[in-house]
């Protein structure tokens, strides 16, 4: 049985037309349990998207879909949750982060989670 991963994705949009949207849709598809963080309130798949970090608990992935400079914001926090990994995806590699995630011991990956899910690596 895979292990079902709760996961953060962060710059989730409720705009259909974006990746994070897809990979909110598709991490719920495959049973992981997501919590949504963007700018703008909405929905993906009767989730609420919160716009304020919230102390989220027993986060496995943080999926990033905010590029370098919009994720400074967000370090301390990210750290704050303790997850096991970071996937930074494509346009959101960050590498001066991810050796502090490294450092904390936080696995990171620069990888898609789209693909990730589709041949059944996540």
């Amino acid at each position: 049985m895979v292990q079902k991963k709760k996961t953060l994705v962060l710059g989730a949009s409720p705009n259909t037309e974006r990746y994070s949207f897809r990979a909110a849709t598709e991490l719920l598809h495959h049973g992981h349990p997501v919590e949504l963080l963007g700018v703008r309130k909405g929905e993906i798949g009767g989730h609420n998207i919160d716009t304020f970090p919230n102390a989220y608990s027993d986060i496995h992935t943080v999926t990033m879909y905010l590029g370098k400079n919009n994720q400074v914001q967000y370090y301390k926090y990210i750290l704050s949750l303790r997850p096991q990994r970071v996937i930074f995806n494509p346009g959101a590699e960050n590498d001066d982060f991810c050796r502090e995630l490294t450092k904390q011991n936080i696995e990171c990956i620069n990888a898609c989670t789209l693909v990730m899910l589709s041949i059944r690596n996540y």
